[in-house]
C-alpha cells in the first residue's frame, strides 16, 4: 500500500478507533473476533461460495484494522497486543486459504491446490521475515504484497469470478515469494552496513 493511502487510512481508522474504543471493547477482544469472522469466511470459501466468502473476507479484515486502531486511540497499546494481533493475523489467513485448498481439492483442480498452498507458504514467510527481522532490532517493512494488499486482492478475486481469482492466485504464489526475497535483501544490507560502520569506528579507535 503506498505511503500516502496508508497514511489517509491509518488516519480514518483512528477516528473509527475512538469510536468504538469509548464503547468500552477491548483491542484483544476485537482480535479474536476478528479471527472467528475469518473463520466463517474460510468455512464458506470451502463450501464453494466464493462470493460469499470474498464479502466474509471484507467484513473480517475490518477487525483485522480495529483492534490496532482501538488500541491506538484509548492508549492500550501493549507489546503483549502486538504480538497477539500479528499471531491471530497469520492464523486469521491459513484458515482462508485452507478454506481455498478444501474447495479447490473438492473440485478436483489440483493445479490450483499448489497454487494456494504455494501462495500460502509465501504469505506466511512474508510476515515472518518482518518479524524475525524486528526481532533482531532491524526496521523491514519493505516489499510488495502486504497484508492488507493480500486481503484485498484476495477477496476481489473471489467477488469477480473463477478467473480473476485464478490470476490472483498465481500473482500471490509468485510475488509473495519475491517479497521474501526483498525482506532478505534488505536485512543482508543493513547488516552489512552496521558491520562496515563497526569496523569503521574500531578502525578509527584503533
Amino acid at each position: 500500500m503506498p505511503p500516502a493511502v496508508k497514511t489517509v487510512v491509518r488516519t480514518w481508522m483512528l477516528h473509527v478507533g475512538r469510536v468504538v474504543g469509548a464503547t468500552g471493547i477491548s483491542p484483544d477482544l476485537l482480535t479474536f473476533i476478528g479471527l472467528i469472522f475469518n473463520g466463517i469466511a474460510g468455512a464458506i470459501v470451502g463450501s464453494g461460495a466464493l462470493l460469499l466468502g470474498g464479502g466474509a473476507l471484507l467484513l473480517a479484515s475490518a477487525f483485522d484494522m480495529l483492534d490496532g486502531a482501538v488500541a491506538r486511540a484509548t492508549g492500550k497499546s501493549s507489546r503483549f497486543g502486538a504480538f497477539l494481533d500479528s499471531l491471530v493475523d497469520r492464523y486469521s489467513e491459513t484458515v482462508v486459504f485452507v478454506g481455498l485448498i478444501v474447495w479447490f481439492l473438492h473440485d478436483g483442480n489440483t493445479m490450483l491446490v499448489v497454487v494456494s498452498a504455494v501462495a500460502l507458504a509465501g504469505s506466511l514467510l512474508v510476515s515472518y521475515a518482518r518479524a524475525r527481522a524486528e526481532g533482531m532490532g532491524l526496521e523491514c517493512e519493505v516489499g510488495f504484497l502486504q497484508r492488507p494488499e493480500r486481503v484485498i486482492l484476495l477477496a476481489a478475486g473471489m467477488l469477480l469470478g473463477d478467473q480473476v481469482l485464478t490470476v490472483v492466485l498465481w500473482l500471490l504464489a509468485i510475488v509473495t515469494h519475491f517479497t521474501v526475497v526483498q525482506r532478505a535483501f534488505h536485512v543482508y544490507r543493513l547488516l552489512r552496513d552496521e558491520t562496515s560502520k563497526e569496523i569503521a569506528q574500531h578502525s578509527a579507535k584503533g
